[in-house]
């Protein structure tokens, strides 16, 4: 898939993963693509000026831990990262929705009453 297709939907992507606890990068990275399937394939150069980004504005929290041999930056979510994961949630239905509505006419979701 484009690196492109992602644009606009990073953060949600980021937040999303690190809902069920602390990851460090290459773990977000591995667990974005195991969780579509091979389809999504984030970059390093893309995802730590994100996660930099999210924490710098509240939405992560990052601290060092031992991982196998070395320590890593691990990062979580914040209470306020947890309720921009539910808003980016909210956000993606609706987008969906109407972008569904459009490119399918003629399914339930975009049949006009």
């Amino acid at each position: 898939m484009r690196q492109d297709a992602v644009r606009g939907h990073l953060d949600g992507l980021l937040l999303a993963v690190l809902e069920s606890g602390p990851l460090h990068g290459y773990a977000i990275i591995t667990a974005v693509q195991q969780r579509s399937s091979g389809v999504l394939e984030l970059r390093t150069g893309t995802i730590y000026p994100a996660l930099n980004r999210l924490e710098r504005t509240g939405l992560l929290h990052s601290s060092w831990q031992s991982v196998g041999e070395r320590p890593k930056r691990c990062y979580e979510l914040t209470d306020a990262g947890r309720r921009m994961l539910s808003e980016e949630r909210s956000a993606w239905e609706s987008f969906t929705t109407a972008i569904g509505s459009v490119l399918n006419p003629g399914t339930a979701h975009g049949a006009i009453s």
